[in-house]
Formats: C-alpha cells, sequence, structure tokens
C-alpha cells in the first residue's frame, strides 16, 4: 500500500498536492507513520516526507505534519537553539512578512512575542502593507522575518531599505531567498516574459531573479551586518538527514548597529 501511496503522492502535481494536504494530513501522517524522520517543529516522525517542487520536483522534504520545506524546519532550529527568540523574558517585537502555515500559530501563539504579520495579499496578515512602501515607524521592531519574498520583488533595494529602516538599533532580521551559491553574481532577465519560460529558469514563473553569492553584499550596502550562517554545518549528519534539511543552505542572519 505504502508503494501506491508513494506513486499517487509523485504523480500528483505539486500545487494540487499541497491543497489537498491541508484536509489530508491526518491520512497522510497515519500512512506515511515511521520513526526514521522527524520534523522538529512539532516532534513528530514519519517513514518518509512529501515530494516537493514546481519544475525541480524534490523527494522527501515537505513535512506531512506541517508541511514545513527544508528552509522552515532549518530557520526553526536556528530560532530555538541559536536565539532567544522562544524564551526571552521580555517582550520581542516581531514583524513577519508572508508568514508561513507552519510558523504562524505557534509565534501567534508565544507569550513572550508581540507579533504583527504583514503582506500585500495573505489573508493571515495582520496590516496589508508593500514591503517597498511599509506603514510602519522607523526602528520599530525587534525582530524581522522574511523570508522567500524579495526574489518576487523587482525593486529589493526598495525592498531591503525599508527592511532596515524599521528594524531597531540592536534588531536582527533573518531574510531567506532561495539561493544559487554556486553563483557568484544574481541573475535576472526582464526579457523572458513566458511563464513557463520563466519558471523553467528562476524556479517560479513569479521570481524575478536568481540570487548569487553577492547578495549578503547587498545586504551589507544597505547598511546591515550580515551573517553568512551555515548552520548544517554545525550538525550532525545524522540529524541533517533526520531533519530533512539542505545541507549547505546558508540563513542570512542581520543585524542593524
Amino acid at each position: 500500500m505504502k508503494k501506491t501511496f508513494k506513486y499517487i503522492l509523485n504523480t500528483v502535481p505539486r500545487p494540487i498536492l499541497i491543497r489537498l494536504s491541508y484536509v489530508a494530513r491526518p491520512i497522510l501522517a497515519l500512512f506515511l507513520k515511521g520513526n526514521k524522520f522527524t520534523d522538529p517543529i512539532d516532534g513528530k516522525s514519519f517513514s518518509q516526507f512529501l515530494p516537493y517542487g514546481y519544475e525541480n520536483q524534490r523527494n522527501n522534504v515537505l513535512s506531512p505534519s506541517t508541511l514545513s520545506l527544508e528552509r522552515h524546519r532549518l530557520l526553526w532550529l536556528y530560532l530555538k537553539n541559536e536565539t532567544h527568540f522562544f524564551t526571552s523574558e521580555h517582550k520581542i517585537k516581531v514583524l513577519h512578512f508572508a508568514p508561513e502555515q507552519a510558523f504562524y500559530k505557534r509565534f501567534r501563539n508565544q507569550k513572550n512575542l508581540i507579533y504583527t504579520t504583514t503582506d500585500l495579499f495573505s489573508p493571515l496578515a495582520d496590516v496589508k502593507a508593500d514591503i517597498c512602501n511599509l506603514p510602519f515607524k522607523d526602528n520599530e521592531y525587534d525582530v524581522i522575518l522574511c523570508n522567500h519574498v524579495l526574489e518576487h520583488i523587482p525593486d529589493d533595494t526598495k525592498a531591503m531599505q525599508e527592511l532596515f529602516r524599521v528594524l531597531k538599533p540592536g534588531g536582527m532580521g533573518i531574510f531567506q531567498i532561495p539561493q544559487d551559491l554556486s553563483r557568484a553574481v544574481t541573475f535576472s532577465d526582464d526579457s523572458i516574459t513566458d511563464k513557463k519560460e520563466r519558471a523553467m529558469v528562476f524556479g517560479q514563473y513569479d521570481h524575478v531573479r536568481i540570487y548569487g553569492r553577492d547578495y549578503f553584499d547587498k545586504l551589507r550596502s544597505i547598511g546591515f551586518t550580515v551573517v553568512e550562517e551555515d548552520y548544517t554545518s554545525k550538525m550532525t549528519p545524522e540529524l541533517v538527514e533526520k531533519y530533512c534539511l539542505a545541507k549547505g543552505e546558508i540563513i542570512p542572519v542581520c543585524f542593524k548597529n
């Protein structure tokens, strides 16, 4: 039965599978019950994770319980183990762009967080706002989470400037993006207008660039102090595999001095 189920998972289009999984999570968890892989966000274990991807499908990456991907689990582990995000005795004022389902309720229920979500379109957004023209005061937030957003923004320089403006001095921002670390320089090409071709080139049709290693220096040019956190290098290979992480993925941890 598991082989048949795995065949179904690998033939259903990924966007449809994502929508179905919100309804069918208890069934998926039952079929995939096991102890080979663990989602660190909720601690549940499975025999395998689900496949996911648009043009380039990745196997064994989508958690059946939280629907987290590699980047979500990596960020959760970093926040839990390397920061006071969950344990601070003082209130932390957090701004979260395009809040992910895996985090939304958990962050909302954290009593030490003053938690605000923002996005132009997300129904989970407390404040509907354009990242290039934010309706927030200067130096307002202790922590800003803005993950897999900037690759969608044509004027990412303006967006970064706004992130810098609303972050408090001494505050921390984490701005994950899909990144090709084999590229020295970020690539974009506005002459590619066909959605299928853009999806092939950029990974998704609505991505406007592929960030290279120069992403970190661009953040520094805005004024951030950037730590290129290779967090999987601090884990054993066994843990990287157990949590289904992408080895070598860099977390851009940004500070405002």
